[in-house]
């Protein structure tokens, strides 16, 4: 089963906002989902993430693969920075 960290849609239309879960690859983007990240709101100037780091972490050691945008996300936030030292054992 690959495992994908990725957005899932909520919010109105034409105001979205994001939640940042762990999902199966195959279950559709706003279906069924294993655990909720934090979320996401590119609405807001600058955008508002909020991540909870140990556990995005810790999926990111068991295997998940983010998605480009999640990438850029927790890049942003500082978690693959943080992902990055611990793989590296500094």
């Amino acid at each position: 089963m690959a495992v994908k960290i990725r957005l899932k849609r909520m919010g109105a239309k034409k105001a979205p906002f994001y939640r940042i879960v762990v999902a199966d690859s195959r279950s559709p983007r706003d279906g069924k989902v294993i655990e909720e990240l934090g979320t996401y709101n590119p609405l807001t100037n600058p955008a508002e993430t909020k991540v909870d780091k140990e556990l995005t972490i810790k999926w990111l050691k068991n295997g998940a693969i983010p998605t480009d945008t999640v990438k850029n996300i927790l890049s942003k936030s500082g978690v693959m920075t943080l992902y990055h030292n611990e793989k590296q054992g500094k």
